[in-house]
């Protein structure tokens, strides 16, 4: 694994734009796996800033996002279809027919799962999926617990991440208690995985994620395990 500490999350989110930039340049055509939550939003104002620019584009790129909430419209403004819209793809020059999310509203999520899995291995797997961790170390929505998922399924959330992601919405109240997720699986076959961690409170994981042990019960150590991590924190997360 790969570390890279930086003095702020603006720098860490600068950082994470780059090596995104480098893949875009080096390989027009990638495949990449995205990931929401407030992490890895500089990191996409960085992106448009530099489409804008000219610097990259984004015209023949595929993308594949971790996770949506279940059940929920990919027009509601908590979806994470929405929040991919509002913080990159309406910004810059992608085809939005290459860009996937799953279903939130899927009758059948088993099946959108399967589906999800195979359209990713279609297409060759992820050359760079971007994570974000939670202060519990669950990754895309694969929360602690003893046993997890390979593939994409419908899992329920815990009482720390509906907490945590609480602030996004009205209340507590109106958070969903479920979501359509990526597996472990499907997360470790990407080439590279780049993941994103800023503040205090993610010290726990940036720690358990540094040592030399691996545990279901912080899913984000599972990552020792892939060849070719980056790990990008601030400081805060570093030091505690």
């Amino acid at each position: 694994m790969k570390l890279i500490v930086c003095e702020n999350y603006g720098e860490m989110s600068e950082k994470g734009a780059k090596i995104i930039a480098e893949l875009l340049k080096a390989k027009p055509n990638c495949i990449l796996g995205l990931a929401t939550g407030s992490t890895p939003v500089g990191m996409y104002e960085e992106l448009v800033k530099m489409n804008k620019a000219g610097e990259i584009t984004f015209k023949d790129v595929t993308t594949y996002n971790l996770d949506e909430y279940y059940p929920l419209a990919p027009d509601h403004d908590q979806s994470y279809r929405y929040f991919m819209n509002h913080n990159l793809f309406n910004h810059v020059d992608i085809d939005k027919s290459r860009t996937h999310v799953p279903n939130g509203l899927a009758g059948d999520p088993a099946a959108e799962g399967e589906a999800y899995d195979k359209a990713i291995e279609n297409a060759g797997y992820t050359d760079l999926q971007v994570l974000g961790v939670g202060q519990n170390g669950h990754i895309g929505f694969n929360e602690p617990e003893e046993e997890l998922y390979v593939g994409t399924h419908l899992t329920a959330l815990t009482e720390n991440t509906i907490e945590a992601n609480a602030r996004f919405f009205a209340s507590k109240d109106d958070v969903p208690t479920r979501a359509i997720t990526m597996g472990m699986g499907s997360i470790m076959k990407a080439r590279t995985i780049l993941v994103l961690a800023g503040g205090k409170n993610k010290h726990f994981v940036v720690s358990k994620m540094l040592d030399d042990r691996i545990t279901a019960f912080v899913p984000a150590t599972l990552l020792k395990l892939h060849k070719d991590v980056i790990l990008i924190c601030d400081k805060a997360a570093y030091e505690g």
